[in-house]
């Protein structure tokens, strides 16, 4: 997920110019990690509204592109901030407090093409658990991890996307490692 900084910039003054294979491209190349972020920071309890908030953050894309501004941040930050000010936005409407951990086994199977039925129900289950330690973080410290493992975000651009400090995007994630370190703990022995 790293293609030519410029490139994004381009493809966006292409769109606000009328091109829409410009923004197929940008939609192409981000769809699936923007989609992912969503469906990672809202959990498996607000799984059924990822759809809606993924189009709602296109949408804010297209709409906003002109507001874009290379010089500030690359085009990944912008595009993340906007897809979390958009799940915000989704919890303020549904006046949620407090998300909690749920297993959603469908949101959670990954394939894994291991050599043997064993191993594969071992790193399934792995996989869950992994999944349901992440989702089991507050928001705030899930949303840095996700931004910061999936979304390839660097901690300036974390702080950027969330509006908060470096130092506090920083310990965020320190204590979204710790947790998921703690809650994963007896896993790396029995998988290693």
């Amino acid at each position: 997920m790293k293609p030519d900084l410029d490139d994004d910039a381009d493809l966006l003054r292409a769109h606000i110019a009328g091109d829409p294979r410009a923004f197929a491209r940008l939609y192409d190349r981000y769809d699936r990690p923007c989609f992912q972020f969503i469906r990672r920071t809202l959990g498996a309890a607000h799984a059924d509204a990822a759809e809606d908030v993924h189009q709602e953050t296109w949408i804010s894309v297209s709409n906003n592109a002109a507001t874009f501004d290379p010089g500030k941040a690359r085009f990944t930050a912008w595009l993340f901030t906007i897809a979390r000010h958009k799940v915000w936005d989704h919890f303020r409407r549904r006046k949620v407090a407090m998300l909690a951990s749920a297993g959603d086994d469908a949101a959670m199977r990954v394939p894994d093409p291991g050599p043997s039925p064993l191993e594969r129900v071992e790193s399934r289950e792995l996989a869950r658990k992994l999944v349901s330690a992440v989702e089991a973080l507050p928001l705030a410290q899930r949303e840095t991890f996700v931004l910061f493992a999936q979304a390839g975000l660097s901690l300036d651009e974390i702080a950027q996307a969330t509006g908060a400090a470096v130092e506090t995007a920083k310990s965020r994630l320190r204590y979204a490692r710790a947790a998921l370190r703690q809650a994963l703990a007896g896993e790396r022995s029995a998988h290693v």
